[in-house]
């Protein structure tokens, strides 16, 4: 069993650096399957969730390289449309972009959803919604996913029913390579679904409006290599900002994008922090006890589920109720 031991009462001080988004890479990185030739991809965070979905790219032919920390070269050109090893992708949740990876490439699919889970503890029903209206005919039996486009996807108009990160970025990956233009509505709009798109957009692919509720995809015939980085992680810079909060002290987190922050950064100097904003940096600082404030959660721009957990402590050191939903 892992141990952590904190000696805590000293407050925070110091400069960090963001690694790249998670939530963000791990659906360039299936994505990457679409493209015939090289991408190069910096600011990969070295996470289980990345390392595992390399193995199951390499399984699938893909060749891997690890030029450096953070930085990857995918080949994909002799990618064969091999099922995801059932271990691995049970593994990690993000295994479910590699069936519109596979679908987009090869016109059919096979891949195992995390802990076998169905339409319950964790629905890809909106996924699984996009990927027929391209044409596709989708199964879920026993935890796996089956589909099949033997005559290809073709461009489509898809409603989302509720706003979907995981369903907009599997969705988008799908239509890439499909006949036609494809137009998803009620989309959501977090700032890794824009970073998907500019990837793709990188690579070849025709992608407008990621950032709003609709995007539109006109499908090409193939995507081609080249270089992207991924932008840096949202919640780890909040995390970091809000352990100045619940801590104390004077913190710079680099390699950050400050507007994708202002969600965080908004609410955090309603509770009395003091925030100045760089180019790529942001430099947190407690000069006084945390006010009391209220917190809701919702889709982006509202305030981040993932942040939760976190403004919750710094909520629990106000000096009066507070309330979190």
């Amino acid at each position: 069993m892992i141990q952590y031991t904190i000696r805590g009462g000293k407050p925070l001080r110091g400069t960090l650096t963001v690694s790249g988004a998670k939530n963000a890479a791990v659906a360039i990185l299936p994505a990457a399957l679409l493209a015939e030739g090289v991408c190069r991809i910096e600011n990969v965070p070295d996470i289980s969730d990345v390392r595992l979905l390399l193995e199951i790219i390499a399984h699938m032919g893909a060749v891997v390289r690890r030029l450096g920390p953070n930085t990857l070269e995918i080949d994909s050109t002799h990618a064969r449309c091999t099922p995801a090893p059932e271990d691995l992708a049970r593994k990690i949740r993000a295994s479910y972009y590699l069936i519109g990876a596979q679908l987009g490439r090869f016109g059919q699919a096979s891949v195992a959803l995390p802990g076998g889970c169905n339409f319950g503890p964790r629905p890809i029903d909106q996924h699984v919604k996009g990927f027929e209206a391209l044409g596709a005919t989708v199964e879920v039996e026993n935890g796996c996913v089956q589909a099949e486009a033997p005559n290809g996807l073709k461009g489509a108009h898809v409603y989302l029913d509720i706003v979907s990160v995981g369903a907009t970025m599997n969705i988008m990956i799908a239509a890439t390579l499909a006949h036609g233009m494809t137009v998803i509505e009620n989309c959501a709009k977090e700032p890794h679904i824009v970073d998907l798109a500019n990837f793709l957009n990188a690579m070849g692919a025709k992608i407008s409006g990621a950032g709003t509720d609709v995007i539109k995809i006109r499908g090409v015939s193939h995507l081609s290599g080249g270089s992207y980085s991924i932008i840096p992680d949202q919640i780890e810079a909040g995390t970091y900002m809000a352990a100045v909060a619940a801590a104390g002290g004077n913190v710079v987190v680099q390699n950050v994008i400050p507007k994708h922050m202002d969600c965080i950064t908004a609410k955090l100097r309603e509770m009395g922090l003091s925030i100045a904003e760089y180019d790529d940096a942001i430099r947190v600082e407690k000069t006084r006890t945390l006010k009391a404030s209220k917190v809701k959660t919702m889709p982006y721009p509202g305030f981040p589920t993932d942040m939760q957990p976190q403004i919750a402590v710094c909520m629990a050191l106000s000096h009066s109720n507070t309330v979190t939903t």
